[in-house]
């Protein structure tokens, strides 16, 4: 069950952050076996002045279509799945909406399996 935050430059039409969610939902879905409807995606836009980010940190050339994508999950993945998940979004994402590979920044963040309430009050995942 992952809960998925998604922050970019405001302006973006509505088709845009569409084709964010998809494309991290079906890597999602491909990587991560999670199910087609286990989607729960935040989207924030930022004006320019408040998404701040070095544009060449890791030698990498980030421009203003900047996106961050942070990810919490259950901690129950291997690295590999982690390595395929960050590969199968950046491909999705060049797709489309068209972002560029270096302007995708992922951070995964793991919790314990009870930490998630899917409402109700009740820690579905706690034995």
């Amino acid at each position: 069950m992952p809960l998925t935050r998604i922050s970019l430059r405001a302006g973006k039409p509505a088709e845009y952050r569409e084709a964010l969610t998809a494309g991290i939902q079906r890597s999602l879905v491909d990587t991560f076996n999670v199910p087609p409807d286990d989607m729960f995606m935040l989207i924030t836009e930022h004006t320019p002045g408040n998404l701040i980010y070095d544009r060449q940190y890791q030698n990498i050339e980030r421009g203003d279509d900047f996106v961050v994508i942070q990810l919490t999950v259950s901690n129950t993945r291997t690295i590999e799945q982690k390595k395929a998940l960050y590969r199968r979004i950046v491909d999705e994402l060049a797709k489309s909406p068209g972002v560029r590979r270096e302007d995708v920044f992922i951070n995964l963040v793991e919790v314990e399996k009870e930490n998630w309430s899917f409402g109700n009050g009740v820690a579905q995942y706690a034995t």
